[in-house]
């Protein structure tokens, strides 16, 4: 018997949350975890300090769109999940909304299935999200251009007259990107501190450690069809904090070069920003939440 699922006004979950807690079903990231009893990789949601594992309610999952994939949620990173687009994206976040709802009886009152569709957090061990086949890296922050740009040109040459105009950025190596918590090498480069003498090789002596936001997209587009800025939210899944670790010395020595520029801008909303800017009251009713 297929049971349709009814919206309602307040939201407030039946997972105990912490008023200091990052995690409420107002903010549900996903991630992949394992657990020392079941090492598969898999697909959580964090609520409080559990997380819910989607491939067990899995068959939950029954809006228009979803109910056609839910074996996404059976695969070891979010790359199918992200592969569905938008559509799937809203639809999943407001049926866990709905299940993890104190009104909601179906997770809510299943003792058995509650048992086996939450971990605590401290029992996982997380993974990274996903299998990343592309890294672009954007030299965003006007400030950080400032003084990147004193240090390699001087004060008078400071910010390039492009920053102003386009989003300027590189490509980096997809596979430098791991987990936190994995073990970081040195990075090792040429520098020629005597300007006289043949440089040297060797560790670099500025490693230096930068706070960025990474935003993961999915979607996908035609090749050569760009994607408009109004719409570049269908096309960002979410977002996360990432260390980007350089060796500053060696940029600064005979193997810098300037940064390629690129020229398709990378801005927009998703999820749970997505879902404040929006009004309640223009939200639409679906009979299978």
């Amino acid at each position: 018997v297929t049971r349709s699922y009814t919206t309602t006004k307040e939201k407030m979950s039946f997972i105990k949350v912490d008023a200091t807690s990052d995690f409420s079903i107002h903010n549900l990231p996903y991630g992949i975890f394992s657990t020392s009893d079941n090492p598969k990789h898999r697909i959580g949601v964090a609520i409080g300090d559990q997380i819910l594992d989607l491939s067990v309610i899995k068959s939950l999952f029954r809006g228009p769109v979803i109910s056609k994939h839910q074996d996404v949620f059976d695969q070891p990173t979010l790359n199918a999940f992200m592969a569905l687009g938008y559509e799937a994206w809203k639809e999943t976040r407001k049926t866990l909304q709905v299940l993890l709802s104190d009104c909601e009886s179906t997770l809510k009152d299943d003792v058995s299935l509650r048992s086996r569709a939450f971990v605590h957090q401290s029992a996982a061990t997380m993974h990274l999200p996903a299998d990343i086949g592309d890294y672009t890296d954007f030299y965003s922050s006007r400030d950080h251009a400032t003084n990147v740009g004193i240090m390699f040109r001087g004060k008078e040459n400071a910010l390039m007259p492009n920053w102003l105009r386009l989003p300027v950025g590189y490509h980096g190596r997809a596979s430098s990107v791991i987990v936190s918590g994995t073990p970081i090498r040195r990075p090792s480069g040429q520098t020629r501190p005597d300007q006289t003498k043949p440089p040297v090789f060797g560790p670099s002596k500025q490693l230096d450690i930068e706070l960025e936001m990474a935003f993961f997209v999915g979607g996908g587009n035609r090749l050569g069809e760009p994607i408009p800025i109004n719409k570049a939210h269908e096309h960002i899944f979410g977002m996360v904090l990432m260390n980007d670790w350089s060796g500053k010395n060696l940029y600064a020595s005979h193997q810098y070069h300037p940064y390629c520029t690129l020229q398709n801008p990378l801005l927009g909303h998703f999820g749970s920003l997505l879902e404040a800017a929006a009004s309640t009251s223009t939200l639409p009713q679906h009979d299978w939440l």
